[in-house]
């Protein structure tokens, strides 16, 4: 037989070429392989007592029966070569496996076993109805109930060959598609997939991303969720991950850290970045100051337009709302704002004191949420100015972040732990 599952071998006889009854399989050890990973053995259990058969003393190996040389029964013991001791039915049935493609994380129902001269290896991981109907002994009663309706079972199994596992030290493994796909995936879907994880092998894959998707990530992750992650990391790390971050994502984070933590990572951060973070901490959660983004688009008003598209262009890959940019003096007193259409369409030597659009509509740091919203649907704005006591320009709140607030749960971007 070329490829069979192992739900239908776990459990049968394993008898010798007389037939004598050694025993029932109980488990699969393995061993890593050239690209898949190679069965080594087989644990038999006969009674209360577990044995263990190494792979080249099995003659048979079929879902009806499993034939072995009797003489090489021995304990089952750990490895010799101290090698990692993998079982299948212990360490990779029921495990989770990152599922690229739908953006979720699935269980592994059954495995597939392939062989290849005289070799049997892991093909593929059963993730869908087929693979939990079978080990269930139900397969053909639902394949024929489908039938009825003139519909099928759907197969779906995940290639060994992208399959990897996240930790190379746990006992237990949780797995993942081959993390280099995961850096294609919009940091959207990767917060759903983090977000369905244990929050300890969550920072694992994290880890796998590039700095800038993976500030982006974390800014996608509810902050409750996300300080779980954070804590779990080594300090250095978290602080790290920290500095990718938009400021006001990454003081949502810290405030819900312990006051200690919060203060230890805000030390390990780069002076520029604590510092934003810090004066965000300062404001009240539920308020404008608490919402805003302390990065924004500014240039003085005798810039020219072609002056402030280039500024633009050098410090528009840290600012993360571009809609606007804003006209502020040297003291920080706002005096109007600009569209980046207008700049764009603007005589290059225009001063953009000339094109701005003055009276700007702002709301002060301790607005609430819903004067905040108000603000932004009456003038139809995709970002409202923050000004602090002074009258000076303290940040902006983006219109997405203040409308997530009032949506349900359900239409909300930020990914909540399913633990």
């Amino acid at each position: 037989m070329s490829e069979l599952y192992v739900s239908a071998v776990l459990g049968r006889p394993v008898i010798d070429p007389s037939g004598a009854s050694l025993g029932r399989l109980d488990d699969l050890r393995l061993e890593p392989g050239e690209t898949l990973p190679v069965v080594s053995g087989l644990f038999i259990r006969d009674g209360g007592e577990r044995r263990f058969i190494p792979w080249k003393a099995v003659h048979l190996f079929t879902p009806v029966v499993v034939s072995a040389d009797p003489d090489a029964v021995g304990r089952a013991e750990e490895p010799a070569d101290g090698s990692p001791d993998i079982r299948l039915r212990r360490d990779l049935l029921d495990r989770q496996i990152v599922d690229v493609d739908g953006a979720k994380v699935v269980r592994v129902n059954d495995l597939k076993l392939a062989t290849r001269g005289a070799s049997l290896f892991v093909a593929a991981a059963d993730v869908g109805l087929r693979g939990m109907f079978r080990r269930l002994g139900q397969l053909r009663f639902w394949n024929w109930l489908a039938g009825v309706f003139g519909a099928k079972l759907p197969t779906r199994e995940i290639d060994w060959r992208f399959v990897a596992q996240l930790d190379p030290n746990a006992d237990r493994l949780t797995l993942t598609v081959a993390r280099e796909r995961l850096a294609d995936l919009h940091p959207a879907d990767i917060a759903d997939i983090v977000a369905q994880l244990p929050h300890k092998e969550a920072g694992t894959v994290l880890g796998s991303l590039d700095p800038e998707t993976l500030g982006e990530t974390m800014g996608e992750l509810d902050t409750e969720l996300g300080a779980k992650v954070i804590s779990s990391l080594d300090s250095e790390q978290a602080s790290d991950i920290l500095e990718e971050m938009e400021p006001h994502d990454a003081a949502d984070l810290l405030g819900d850290l312990p006051e200690e933590k919060a203060r230890e990572l805000l030390g390990l951060m780069d002076a520029e970045d604590a510092e934003m973070v810090q004066e965000l901490l300062e404001h009240e959660e539920d308020t404008a100051g608490g919402l805003m983004n302390n990065l924004f688009a500014a240039v003085p008003p005798a810039m020219t337009a072609e002056e402030a598209i280039s500024y633009i262009r050098l410090v528009g890959a840290e600012v993360d709302n571009v809609y606007y940019v804003y006209v502020i003096r040297g003291d920080e007193t706002p005096l109007g704002v600009v569209t980046l259409k207008r700049l764009l369409l603007a005589p290059p030597k225009t001063p953009v004191a000339e094109i701005m659009t003055v009276g700007l509509k702002a709301v002060p740091v301790d607005a609430t949420p819903s004067e905040v919203m108000e603000v932004i649907a009456k003038y139809n704005l995709l970002a409202v100015p923050v000004l602090n006591e002074a009258g000076h320009m303290a940040g902006i709140v983006p219109a997405d972040d203040v409308l997530e607030l009032f949506l349900p749960e359900s239409f909300t971007r930020k990914r909540f732990a399913a633990l």
